[in-house]
């Protein structure tokens, strides 16, 4: 069903895949729109070891939840800030592309659990991570992304 990558020489290991899911902190999540179109949008996230699935914390009502629902297929694209050989003009960049399936996961100590690793990302300041989920956890629901196909690249921008 998934197409295999044309430049093999290009491709990362799966392990370096995961490893870039755990710690680089955006990407762009895509989903169906229902005129035709993808409806892109960045996002941050939480890859969970446990059960290989990646999080995205959300309102409960907008244009990505009423795609959603109508289609849960989804694709999920996050790369490196890169680097430059020998001062090189050109960056040298990983990139994961993710395929998959969401699921929409309305469950309070689900999503307070997952927002809070989330947000262990971007800062150890409890008082602020409390103060959040103390004031949007009521309005907030996770995506849970089951990936079903991974594929990673480096490629230099030259």
């Amino acid at each position: 069903m998934f197409r295999e990558l044309t430049r093999k020489n290009k491709q990362i290991s799966n392990d370096r895949c995961i490893e870039i899911l755990k710690t680089e902190a955006r990407g762009v999540l895509s989903v169906n729109s229902e005129n035709g179109y993808p409806y892109c949008m960045p996002m941050n996230h939480y890859y969970c070891e446990e059960n290989n699935k990646i999080y995205f914390h959300c309102g409960k009502t907008g244009h990505r939840i009423d795609c959603l629902k109508e289609n849960n297929k989804a694709s999920f694209c996050i790369y490196t800030k890169g680097y430059q050989e020998n001062n090189d003009w050109a960056f040298n960049v990983e990139s994961v592309i993710v395929f998959g399936e969401i699921k929409i996961i309305e469950n309070r100590e689900t999503i307070k659990n997952i927002v809070t690793k989330l947000s262990y990302k971007f800062t150890e300041d409890e008082e602020y991570i409390n103060n959040e989920i103390k004031n949007y956890l009521s309005e907030t629901i996770l995506l849970e992304l089951t990936p079903l196909h991974i594929c990673g690249k480096m490629v230099k921008e030259a």
